[in-house]
């Protein structure tokens, strides 16, 4: 981190994992970030974590970022990957003064639009035939 004549700055990779987190969904076509099973069950504990699918390494002051993400069908996959990695590098130099060396896209998965059957009224439901009794 940049050393100032008042001391040291220092920003935690949990923060610039979110700064990239966010500023990575912006971008129309993601579905989501993809957190794996970790991601996963925090989500089920009902904690929400905003650095979700996001690895951040920094040595000195550069930060390579990995992003792990959920796609939405019928989205072109590189034009989505170089616009995140563009608004990701910006957005975290941006507001850190890092320099961003690496942002790597990883596609996880492709979200499918879900389509609704149709809803059968009761009253459409076929009565099933009565079986006649054997008569003795």
């Amino acid at each position: 981190m940049p050393e100032q004549e008042l001391g040291t700055i220092n920003i935690a990779d949990e923060v610039i994992a979110i700064i990239a987190g966010m500023s990575a969904v912006e971008i129309e076509g993601i579905y989501s970030m993809s957190g794996g099973f970790a991601g996963s069950l925090a989500n089920m504990l009902g904690r929400k974590n905003l650095s979700r699918g996001v690895k951040v390494d920094i040595e000195e002051n550069e930060a390579r970022i990995n992003l792990y993400i959920i796609i939405k069908y019928g989205s072109s996959i590189p034009d989505i990957a170089w616009k995140i990695q563009d608004n990701v590098k910006n957005t975290v130099e941006g507001m850190t003064g890092l320099k961003v060396t690496e942002v790597n896209v990883h596609v996880q998965g492709v979200d499918f639009p879900v389509q609704k059957e149709e809803e059968i009224l009761p009253e459409e439901l076929e009565e099933e035939p009565e079986k006649e009794e054997a008569k003795e």
